[in-house]
């Protein structure tokens, strides 16, 4: 299996890939994983704000939540920001999530047309690891969201989480294809046994840190393999529990 990792949206080739694996560890898809562990009926997600307003609208009220984040803020009048503390069994089950954030919602559009494409942060690394030994693809692609199109430490972490995975647990061949990869298994290396605080010192930590309390969603978002749940895209742009 050949496994590369790309820290930004901008940075993948066009080539649709065998299998990909988006990453936003603070917070989307964190708060995907935890929303339809919760119940939700599904998520989906969007890059453009009017695109997503257009899409919910025609959706019962009921049946529709709009998830939306802009430099860390929830968007006004939209129900909820991007805290996975927020997607509650209460609030979301049951229901379709409009979802569109700074930076994680950008980079599953990017990879949109994978024969599979799953979400990950850390609470379902080993899940969403699992899904992918057991369907033996030959090439796998890790993408980080960033901030803003540059490099985030967090996401970094968790590819090599991911991919540090893969490597102890197949029964076959794992292929490190470049040095972003090789570089976040090292930096999983120095951080595994302290994730939070790898978490809080990270450049977007300390951002949401200066926006509030947040102490909370950063407990959440360090938790290890705690959730059974895979997030797979099943149409474009929507993503369920699989």
């Amino acid at each position: 299996m050949n496994l590369t990792y790309y820290h930004v949206a901008k940075d993948v080739p066009e080539n649709s890939p065998d299998v990909a694996v988006v990453i936003d560890v603070l917070r989307a898809t964190t708060t995907i994983s935890w929303a339809l562990k919760n119940g939700a009926d599904s998520i989906q997600v969007f890059a453009d704000l009017n695109l997503l307003k257009e899409s919910a609208i025609k959706w019962q009220a009921e049946k529709r939540l709009m998830l939306g984040e802009r430099g860390g803020k929830k968007i006004e009048g939209f129900d909820l920001g991007n805290s996975p503390l927020s997607v509650t069994k209460k609030v979301v089950n049951g229901k379709r999530l409009f979802m569109s954030t700074t930076n994680g919602t950008k980079s599953l559009q990017k990879v949109k047309n994978a024969k599979h494409l799953f979400a990950m942060g850390l609470p379902n690394r080993k899940a969403v690891a699992e899904k992918i030994i057991s369907l033996k693809s030959e090439n796998v692609l890790i993408l980080g969201s960033g901030w803003e199109g540059s490099y985030s430490l967090e996401d970094s972490l968790a590819a090599g989480a991911l991919a540090s995975y893969l490597k102890q647990n197949c029964d076959f061949e794992i292929d490190i294809q470049n040095d972003e990869l090789q570089s976040a298994l090292a930096l999983w290396d120095v951080w595994k046994n302290d994730i939070l605080k790898c978490l809080k010192t990270a450049t977007h930590g300390k951002r949401l840190t200066s926006l509030g309390d947040y102490e909370d969603d950063f407990k959440c978002c360090s938790e290890l393999d705690c959730l059974d749940i895979v997030p797979a895209q099943v149409e474009r742009g929507v993503i369920r529990a699989s």
